[in-house]
């Protein structure tokens, strides 16, 4: 017999949440697709649009996607949740992680814990919980970098931690910003924006082929 103590109840934006019944009551609401916990609160996304995040998210996971099929070692998620701290669940829309020897594990039930090196969330605008709570909760738990799209603004910005603080990385006279975590890691920023994913990719194979990327990948395969 349920009693009023072990009811599961429903899991709803601006709840105040420990991480363990956050799980509890999300893992019972299959069909909810994207739940998270920041500084222990709830936020619970709304049905998914196209142009301002359905395409953009596929775009950037075509992007990390051919960077991790040339790179050994590193693993890429898509809308995994990953364990950050004991009042932070994020599910950030992508993510690159070192599979081994990195700052973060696969857990036993097959969640991330710990810190993926790279986090890369497509928000609206500037307005979002993105480049607020969020940021500063993926700062303080030490994610090296973090990219934000603000699609409606037409903007990227793609933040490093240098000494606990998150610095604007910013591109080159060609128009790129180079990862200082991962080499060959290369993004033509007004290309993405401008919806270009072909010479977003051509400039990523140009990484790939770099002599930067050639020993990271050689250092990975011989460790």
């Amino acid at each position: 017999m349920t009693t009023f103590a072990n009811r599961i109840f429903p899991l709803e934006s601006g709840d105040r949440l420990t991480r363990d019944e956050f799980e509890r009551r999300y893992t019972a609401m299959p069909h909810i697709k994207k739940a998270e916990l920041i500084e222990g609160i709830v936020y619970m996304a709304s049905p998914v649009r196209y142009v301002s995040h359905g395409k953009p998210h596929g775009r950037l996971m075509t992007w990390l996607g051919v960077y991790e099929a040339a790179t050994p070692g590193v693993g890429m998620g898509d809308n995994a949740t990953v364990r950050l701290d004991a009042d932070n669940e994020p599910q950030p829309d992508a993510l690159l992680r070192f599979e081994s020897g990195g700052s973060s594990i696969v857990s036993e039930d097959d969640y991330i814990e710990g810190v993926p090196e790279l986090i890369v969330e497509v928000a609206a605008s500037s307005a979002a919980n993105d480049l607020h709570d969020k940021k500063k909760v993926y700062r303080r738990n030490g994610v090296k970098e973090y990219i934000v799209w603000q699609v409606l603004e037409s903007k990227l910005d793609w933040f490093v931690l240098e000494n606990g603080e998150y610095i604007l990385l910013k591109p080159d006279v060609n128009g790129v910003i180079q990862s200082t975590i991962f080499p060959g890691l290369w993004l033509d920023v007004m290309a993405l924006l401008a919806g270009d994913i072909a010479k977003v990719l051509v400039v990523l194979q140009q990484g790939l082929t770099s002599q930067e990327h050639l020993n990271f990948v050689q250092n990975i395969t011989l460790s």
